[in-house]
């Protein structure tokens, strides 16, 4: 494929320095095949990644990057061979990145494809590579929040939706270049559409959605991102009053604001747009994301079963 996205990775400049890690060492044998424990990565997730016979290493976990990424230095180190070169769309640019082939990648039950992922800088992705839908097609990503827990498992397409379970809300997605959309979401009754993305610690507003809002952000702050390759992007961080994604309402959703690329890739530049990070993901106790089925599944908290209400609130 010669295209790929990869847009996790925006950390706010504003923060303290991240320490430096040891990124090579590879942690203790995986011994669960289903169940994989994940770590923190500055607010996103990490799991244990085999490479061929080697490893596990921590990956982040991307729902909203195409491809799986590597560290150049893992790639080194684990003397992969060289693929082709491709034009990426990372979240501040697009440029054109070498590969290596990675000959077999396992993640609990998902495991001996071949794949040929960007090569680039551990400093830049924050862990030893980033595992994208290219890995996760055809699966059902389950994160359980309370647990501090999450599922990959195979997904059968099925001709009914199962019954939501008490608290838990369904919402159906269309397919972009694999990636799971929403258009069940809106702001002030005008439509949004919200990409899952599990690999940014922040959510990301375009500037469609910016000019919808215009005059209503409160406390606008100038920030930068820097992106997987390094590139830096300006945007306007913020609060919106709510946000309504199937039945459920975020009030006070940070949002950072920019005409990143990947709304371009995703044909949303004059729609407004939402990609949805992990400090909103993080409001519901588990979220699950079913790519076979195109749905996405949101468990409310336990406040907010017990008063019946279907609004959560960012604080």
């Amino acid at each position: 494929m010669e295209w790929m996205l990869a847009c996790a990775a925006p950390l706010l400049a504003l923060a303290a320095p991240v320490p430096a890690q040891e990124p090579l060492a590879p942690e203790a044998p995986v011994t669960a095949a289903e169940l994989i424990a994940f770590g923190n990565e500055a607010g996103r997730m990490t799991v244990p990644v085999q490479i061929a016979d080697a490893g596990p290493y921590r990956f982040i976990v991307d729902t909203g990057a195409e491809r799986t990424v590597i560290a150049r230095e893992l790639a080194s180190l684990l003397r992969l061979s060289a693929g082709a070169t491709i034009r990426m769309t990372s979240m501040a640019d697009v440029r054109r990145v070498e590969t290596v082939v990675i000959p077999r990648i396992g993640v609990g039950p998902l495991g001996g494809e071949r794949i040929e992922a960007p090569a680039l800088g551990f400093r830049n992705l924050g862990a030893p590579g980033m595992l994208g839908i290219d890995a996760l097609q055809g699966h059902v990503v389950t994160i359980d929040f309370d647990r501090q827990e999450m599922t990959v498992l195979p997904s059968v397409k099925r001709k009914h939706t199962p019954i939501a379970a008490p608290g838990e809300i369904v919402v159906r997605a269309r397919d972009v270049f694999g990636q799971l959309v929403v258009t069940d979401a809106s702001y002030r009754e005008r439509r949004v559409r919200v990409v899952i993305d599990t690999g940014s610690a922040v959510t990301m507003g375009n500037a469609a959605l910016r000019r919808l809002v215009a005059g209503r952000p409160r406390g606008l702050q100038a920030i930068s991102l820097t992106s997987v390759t390094g590139s830096e992007l300006a945007a306007d961080y913020t609060q919106i009053e709510q946000v309504k994604i199937g039945e459920a309402t975020i009030q006070n959703l940070p949002v950072a604001f920019a005409e990143a690329p990947p709304f371009a890739r995703f044909g949303l530049s004059d729609r407004p747009a939402l990609m949805l990070g992990m400090d909103a993901l993080r409001l519901f106790r588990r979220v699950k994301i079913d790519f076979a089925n195109r749905e996405l599944r949101l468990l409310l908290p336990r406040e907010a079963m017990r008063a019946g209400a279907l609004v959560l609130a960012s604080k």
